[in-house]
């Protein structure tokens, strides 16, 4: 399986000819949906789903919580389901989106494994099950650095990569990169922009 980034929160996963892609939000290329059969969106915020482009590609089956998935057509998916998309096994995780303060945004959030990768949207939701492949996100309002490490020891991943990070300036990423390679107790790897990575 092959993860590629594709700006901010959104990743997208090949195996074959096989394509899903996970949070194509307003700030990724737009090109991570070419060819996709499927994919899956966290929560309704802008940076994660791009309902303008997601309707130029009809053919596409899109998966996400109840309260959205009627404005994008989509396919409704709830915490502890189980289904497959696009040849992958998918199971949902989470449910709420992390507190900015004063219980905002109090939005829905549903998190995704997929074939071991764990993509928690706007949350920090530790899963039950073993997650090979953590996407961890690295800024946002809502994130704090030492929640994050712990996020990640807590996880427990084979291997970690940085996610949501469009608000960190290149000296932020090199700083978000070396405190989680140093204290997050995983294989951490930044993957550029566009680059992928080959998942064992």
């Amino acid at each position: 399986m092959r993860l590629t980034k594709y700006g901010h929160a959104c990743v997208r996963l090949e195996s074959g000819d096989q394509v899903l892609v996970i949070d194509p939000g307003v700030y990724s290329d737009p090109a991570c949906l070419s060819g996709a059969t499927a994919v899956l969106v966290t929560h309704e915020h802008a940076d994660h789903v791009d309902a303008a482009a997601l309707a130029a590609h009809p053919d596409a089956t899109v998966y996400t919580h109840p309260a959205l998935a009627p404005s994008l057509g989509a396919v409704p998916v709830e915490v502890g389901d189980s289904f497959t998309a696009a040849g992958f096994a998918v199971r949902v995780v989470g449910g709420r989106h992390a507190e900015i303060i004063d219980g905002l945004p109090g939005c829905a959030n549903v998190g995704y494994i997929v074939d071991g990768v764990y993509h928690p949207g706007d949350s920090l939701f530790v899963p039950a099950e073993p997650v090979d492949t953590l996407l961890v996100p690295a800024s946002g309002p809502w994130v704090k650095l030492g929640e994050v490490i712990t996020f990640a020891r807590e996880v427990r991943p084979a291997r970690a990569f940085p996610i949501h990070d469009v608000n960190l300036s290149e000296i932020g990423q090199s700083q978000f990169d070396e405190w989680l390679d140093e204290t997050a107790g995983t294989a951490y790897a930044r993957i550029p922009l566009g680059a992928s990575a080959d998942l064992a």
